[in-house]
């Protein structure tokens, strides 16, 4: 069973779920909005079950409730933040307008960030900007999940890599990771004791299995093999090499243990005018136009459609999340 919330409810919720955890106000509101956004999008494996990570993460440590993050501006186009082991969603927040005027004023602006928690949906930052006017590409690592080329234990984490343009009606947003699939969908077929597709993982010795418990002792595999351990290698150098974060080989879990993985985040916003791009969202709505005429999907309409619904209707929650959820808020008071 479920029960429906609408949006503010739900994000309202979350945000007591976070304080009852030990997050402070700001804190819990950055990533009460970014997970109920992403549920209200289709996407629930970063949405609010995903939230329950985040709250077990504060009690444990592994997210530093309170942290407020250092900003700095090291450059006319750059903003770089130090999350202090806190959330990575609130840096972002704390910069966002400034983000948006830097991009309109020098044509460019960067958002780089390191010492953070995971990120959930990561389409979440660059789709604010494209909501803007901007097209914004975004990159994040995690801790180690996925095998390399050529190698049998992990090395990147599923290091996803996403970017977002306006168009007449909402967005366009390509958010994909580097694996065959998100480590969240493992665990939930462990959980619901099924198994997993073959090409998805390998096991402790190497081996390819089909068995989610194995494949979490193991790693996960990137799509298209060396392409994808590729595009892998691409994330870890913008978000953990340009950023000062850990290596992925070097941050510690997400489920387990009291440390932040302290992983990296950059944000690229583009303003299209000074790239010879004006007019871009009537070419971008034109161009679409043609490729629906020949059949073709274009990415974003799923979620345009299920943001349109939750905005009417509101969001379902199961009944042990949504009690789940509440135990924590009684904790807020």
């Amino acid at each position: 069973m479920a029960e429906t919330l609408s949006l503010a409810d739900a994000r309202d919720l979350l945000a007591r779920a976070a304080m009852g955890a030990g997050a402070r106000g700001t804190v819990a509101r950055s990533i009460a909005k970014a997970a109920v956004a992403a549920e209200a999008e289709g996407m629930p494996t970063v949405g609010v079950s995903h939230f329950l990570d985040y709250l077990a993460s504060i009690e444990a440590g592994r997210i530093d409730g309170q942290a407020e993050p250092t900003i700095t501006r090291s450059s006319p186009v750059v903003l770089r933040s130090d999350a202090g082991g806190g959330v990575a969603h609130l840096g972002f927040d704390r910069v966002f307008e400034e983000l948006v005027e830097m991009a309109r004023a020098f044509g460019v602006a960067v958002f780089a960030q390191k010492g953070a928690y995971t990120c959930g949906q990561l389409g979440h930052f660059p789709n604010r900007l494209a909501e803007r006017g901007l097209v914004a590409l975004a990159a994040t690592n995690g801790p180690a999940l996925l095998a390399a080329s050529g190698t049998t234990q992990p090395v990147f984490c599923t290091n996803p890599v996403a970017l977002a343009a306006p168009r007449g009606k909402g967005t366009l947003v390509i958010d994909q990771s580097s694996s065959q699939t998100a480590f969240v969908n493992i665990r939930r077929a462990a959980e619901e004791g099924r198994e997993i597709p073959e090409g998805w993982a390998l096991d402790a010795g190497g081996q390819p299995t089909t068995d989610p418990v194995a494949a979490m002792a193991g790693a996960l595999l990137p799509y298209g093999g060396a392409r994808g351990a590729n595009m892998a290698l691409m994330v870890e150098v913008l978000a953990a090499a340009l950023t000062g974060a850990n290596w992925s080989l070097d941050a510690p879990s997400i489920v387990a243990g009291n440390a932040s993985p302290m992983t990296g985040l950059v944000v690229i916003a583009i303003a299209p005018e000074t790239t010879g791009g004006a007019g871009l969202t009537r070419r971008l709505d034109d161009w679409a136009r043609r490729v629906e005429a020949m059949g073709g999907h274009i990415p974003g309409q799923r979620r345009l459609a299920a943001l349109a619904r939750a905005e009417a209707d509101g969001i379902a929650i199961g009944d042990d999340v949504l009690a789940r959820l509440r135990g924590y808020a009684e904790r807020a008071g």
